[in-house]
């Protein structure tokens, strides 16, 4: 018989006794028997049914049934590899993972719509969240730091949905980000040197370019002496100065503001998304200088007008103008990031702010392919 179709006989086997025993469970507890003990009674039930399998096979039934009752489904296999990304399910039989970069079909399927709320279900439970009808979307943080999407009919015309973004427990270093193209050896030292002499550099890019991944990379460069706090909505920095303070689970204004009363030296902002922008261009024109941050944008120039549009969002009645003069003086490098069609991230370009008669602007120190450096350690 074919792999492919022997496979998903025994999911098909799997999930028709996954049912048996959901329903045996459930009589057990209403006439007050002891439920016992969950993988036994798994076992139990594939000696009884499939007793003319071979061992490896109720084995096998056995962690799959394990799988769908008490895990993530077929997703297991997928989020047992270290190499996938990020998982996308668009409905029970479309999986979706990214590898290197670049987005795969699985073989991976539910055997059924329910089965996929239930993964579903089991994922945001232990989070206190909830999908339905009613609140048919969802985002949330697993233990790991990865961030999962869910949202279900009707808003999802073609079934429910789910994206689960993972987040590795180690970061790639600076020298690590040279050997996979993300930098080149020049730019690593010219970056490191603007770290260490306290620039304030914004990192921009697109989702999934890897800002994340360089901003942690150039703490690297901070000194340890240093008293650092990091301000993230969920916990993706790894930082490895002796001396961190991480903040979290709050709004990213209202942790800002409590971090500049913690006499720090060094800010980390995991990313500028609101209102928070007009704290920080604040807290670098007062004695703050030296913070890494990113934002979402699609050049260094975008970047600039972008967090200017934030920090507007804070409703204080500043004038844009006033607003530009702070971006001016407290921003000093905007490092570009994008990932290329081959699935790679590299920098495509650092910016070195500049300002003009009423105006702020960048002045393009380094571009891809290009061997024009920039002297990005001194102040301008």
């Amino acid at each position: 018989m074919d792999l492919a179709v022997r496979s998903r006989h025994l999911d098909e086997l799997a999930g028709l006794l996954r049912e048996e025993l959901v329903e045996r469970r459930r009589m057990d507890a209403a006439s007050g028997r002891d439920l016992g003990d969950l993988p036994t009674a798994v076992a139990e039930l594939v000696d009884e049914r499939a007793a003319l399998l071979e061992s490896a096979t109720r084995e096998r039934l056995v962690e799959l049934i394990l799988r769908d009752a008490v895990g993530l489904g077929p997703l297991e296999e997928l989020l047992a590899d270290p190499a996938v990304e990020e998982v996308m399910v668009n409905g029970p039989e479309r999986v979706y993972v990214e590898k290197e970069g670049r987005l795969q079909r699985t073989d991976v399927a539910f055997p059924s719509e329910q089965a996929l709320r239930d993964a579903i279900e089991r994922i945001l439970a232990p989070l206190g969240r909830r999908v339905d009808e009613l609140s048919p979307m969802v985002d949330a943080r697993l233990e790991d730091g990865s961030r999962v999407n869910a949202i279900v009919p009707p808003l999802a015309v073609d079934g429910p949905s789910l994206s689960i973004r993972r987040f590795s427990a180690s970061r790639p270093g600076p020298d690590e980000l040279v050997a996979m193209g993300t930098l080149t050896p020049e730019l690593r030292d010219e970056l490191g040197a603007a770290v260490g002499a306290r620039r304030s550099i914004l990192i921009c890019g697109g989702t999934g370019s890897g800002k994340t991944t360089l901003l942690n990379a150039l703490s690297a460069f901070v000194d340890a002496a240093e008293r650092v706090i990091t301000i993230e909505d969920a916990a993706e920095l790894r930082l490895r100065q002796p001396h961190v303070v991480r903040l979290g689970l709050v709004t990213i204004r209202d942790l800002l503001r409590n971090a500049l009363r913690m006499r720090p030296d060094r800010i980390v902002i995991g990313e500028v998304r609101g209102a928070e922008a007009l704290d920080l261009l604040m807290a670098l024109n007062t004695g703050h200088e030296g913070a890494l941050s990113t934002v979402h944008a699609n050049s260094p120039e975008d970047a600039l007008r972008r967090v200017e549009t934030l920090a507007l969002m804070a409703g204080v009645g500043l004038p844009h103008a006033a607003i530009r003069e702070q971006l001016g003086r407290g921003v000093d490098l905007v490092v570009h990031l994008a990932r290329l069609g081959d699935g790679s991230r590299r920098v495509v370009e650092v910016g070195e702010v500049v300002r003009t008669a009423g105006s702020v602007g960048v002045r393009s120190v380094h571009r891809a392919g290009e061997a024009e450096r920039g002297e990005w350690a001194q102040p301008a």
